[in-house]
């Protein structure tokens, strides 16, 4: 549903980056449509893009648009329905995969923030400590434990199943999608989920609640470092290259507005985003929205860059059996002339 409308000014990066077009150079402001999957802090640039009017100076009418998970946003933006989407990177490479052409516009991370492992608080004062535990664990019925995750194919999904999957422990428990931020915290507390993989807002309101504990932290980087072995783009913003094909200074007014966005983020302190994002992520608790800040200011991508190391690094986890995407070269990936552009007309 869409929650937000900003109307819209302009300021234009042409294609080079080199000029700002003056606000006279369009007769009005062209409508814009930006999607995220749910109401968390892992999405802040576009809620600061939107916020602090960066998509209205970049001649946008934009509305913000919560997809409801990111196979929901990576749909919306296969069916040209949104401009953007963010969310995990293989959903471009789905989109490329099935014939749509998907394309990175710039990453926003350097590991993921949304593999924590939040355990019943029940199961963990019967002494189920660890994930080898949870998976010798059975429900009352006999059937497997019930991993949540926002969606299937999702970013918690491919992150957490990649470190199952290295313990020999993925094909030990049931997974499920269970959508939104309400819905996920609402199946932990009635106990219809025995794990739930989401971020440090979800893991701090579980525990202020006596529903859930934190059981593993894949965010944490040494074991990031010891699973990945480094930086990887884990979440993006993408498109389609028919939407870019389509208005290419549109696009670039997207990615400039997103990119002043980031560094704005990099000069602020956790306080001071929450402040601005609260009106986009008010199903957490204050409290929890600036822990989650705190811990993604720490894995931001301030450059938005994609390096050959990176994107090596990625493959072993995205080219799997697990998610079924073909492999893709950066080349078949990334475009990386909007960010070179707005690197050049704001400088970091």
């Amino acid at each position: 549903m869409a929650h937000f409308t900003r109307r819209s000014a302009l300021t234009i990066i042409a294609a080079g980056g080199a000029s700002i077009a003056s606000r006279k150079a369009w007769a009005e402001d062209k409508p814009g449509r930006v999607i995220y999957p749910v109401a968390v802090p892992v999405y802040q640039t576009q809620f600061v893009a939107d916020k602090l009017g960066y998509f209205k100076e970049a001649g946008l009418d934009c509305k913000l648009i919560q997809g409801g998970s990111g196979v929901k946003t990576r749909e919306i933006i296969a069916s040209a329905q949104g401009d953007i989407g963010i969310g995990d990177i293989t959903h471009p490479m789905q989109l490329s995969n099935r014939g749509r052409n998907g394309r990175v516009l710039m990453p926003v991370d350097t590991r993921s923030s949304s593999v924590m492992f939040i355990i019943r608080k029940d199961l963990w004062d019967q002494g189920i400590t660890s994930l080898e535990k949870l998976t010798e664990w059975k429900r009352p019925d006999g059937r497997k434990p019930i991993v949540s995750v926002s969606s299937l194919g999702g970013t918690n999904h491919v992150w957490s199943s990649y470190y199952m999957e290295t313990m020999g422990l993925d094909q030990k428990v049931t997974w499920i999608g269970t959508g939104n931020v309400d819905t996920m915290l609402g199946s932990l507390k009635t106990k219809q989920v025995d794990v739930l993989v989401s971020s440090l807002s979800l893991l701090n309101d579980s525990k202020e609640q006596g529903w859930g504990t934190l059981l593993f932290d894949g965010t944490d980087e040494t074991i990031w470092n010891k699973y990945i072995g480094g930086k990887v783009p884990v979440t993006a913003h993408f498109t389609l290259q028919a939407t870019i094909d389509k208005d290419p200074p549109k696009m670039q007014a997207f990615v400039t507005a997103i990119w002043r966005a980031t560094q704005w983020i990099k000069k602020h302190t956790s306080d001071e985003i929450y402040e601005t994002i609260e009106p986009y992520v008010g199903s957490t608790s204050r409290a929890a929205n600036i822990l989650e800040i705190t811990a993604l200011q720490k894995v931001t991508d301030y450059d938005a860059s994609i390096d050959a190391a990176a994107f090596a690094r990625g493959e072993k986890v995205w080219f799997r059996e697990m998610t079924g995407i073909k492999p893709l070269t950066p080349a078949d990936l990334v475009s990386p002339t909007f960010i070179e552009a707005a690197r050049k007309a704001y400088p970091a």
